[in-house]
């Protein structure tokens, strides 16, 4: 299916919601965000179609799943938490390919963001750009007024964030390391590959970019072969793993090459101390379990 098609096909689709909100009473909005809203980075034939809810039944659009055939054929449904926030959506995978996320909120909820505040990715995603396609009760221009013109400015980290993040970083290895010897393969490389990547190394090379530069860095990584510092992109490469002990140790002191001078460049843009001893005395206990492999075979 061609780009203009697949662009038409959820076009119809949301055109069929529409048509079932005028029949709703409980549905008083739907507005549509992420790429297919967006004038930067827009949807291209990859795209999902991610939708705001604005209903004061929200628990139907969770609880129950037959609404979803008046819109297509849904092939597959379940719940996650949404990429930002604090909500929960209904992901729908229709036939055709078709995947649409659904968040539903209460009107309350658009009140409160407009006289609170958003939190600061949902403002971010907000901000990348909205479209209003059902509007009962002038969400449109409660949303105009509280959404900033551009996304927020990524704020630097606290010495005390940025601390706390290495420590975390450092104290994962030495884990990583201990479940290596023990031979728990899967549960080493679900951090080594998982939560080191994502919640230690990814908020320090978007540190790192915005230190020394002013590009924009997306929220999960998104786009991060563009933001990112070329040399981060490139040793990404070695720093995943296959499941196999070997490539799971060279993965994991990959890694921590890796991360070590992303987060000392950090530190000496910030004006920070990097704690160099503290690294040098986890990097020789992680050697030592290490060369120990020989030892214990």
């Amino acid at each position: 299916m061609t780009q203009s098609r697949i662009y038409a096909a959820y076009e119809r689709l949301l055109d069929r919601f529409v048509a079932r909100a005028e029949t709703d009473s409980a549905l008083r909005g739907i507005v549509v965000l992420g790429s297919r809203a967006r004038e930067h980075r827009p949807a291209d034939e990859w795209s999902d179609l991610d939708l705001v809810v604005v209903t004061t039944d929200p628990e139907s659009y969770l609880s129950e799943t037959d609404w979803l055939s008046e819109l297509g054929t849904p092939i597959l449904t379940f719940l996650e938490p949404t990429a930002t926030g604090d909500g929960t959506e209904r992901r729908v995978l229709f036939d055709g390919g078709l995947d649409v996320d659904f968040v539903p909120v209460t009107p309350e909820r658009i009140v409160r963001m407009e006289r609170d505040g958003f939190e600061p990715d949902t403002a971010t995603t907000f901000a990348r750009g909205f479209r209003v396609v059902y509007d009962e009760d002038g969400i449109g221009e409660t949303l105009a007024a509280a959404v900033p013109d551009s996304p927020p400015e990524t704020e630097p980290p606290s010495s005390e964030e940025f601390h706390e993040l290495v420590a975390d970083f450092w104290y994962h290895t030495i884990w990583i390391a201990k479940k290596l010897r023990r031979g728990e393969r899967w549960t080493a490389m679900g951090c080594v590959d998982g939560y080191v990547k994502h919640d230690c190394l990814l908020p320090m090379v978007r540190w790192h970019a915005r230190a020394r530069t002013d590009r924009d860095t997306w929220h999960g990584g998104r786009f991060l072969e563009e933001w990112a510092d070329d040399r981060v992109v490139d040793e990404l490469g070695d720093a995943f793993a296959r499941y196999d002990s070997d490539d799971l140790w060279r993965a994991l002191f990959a890694t921590m090459e890796l991360f070590r001078w992303v987060a000392d460049e950090v530190a000496d843009e910030l004006g920070y101390d990097y704690p160099t001893a503290e690294d040098a005395a986890v990097t020789e206990l992680v050697e030592e379990l290490f060369e120990g492999r020989d030892d214990a075979n």
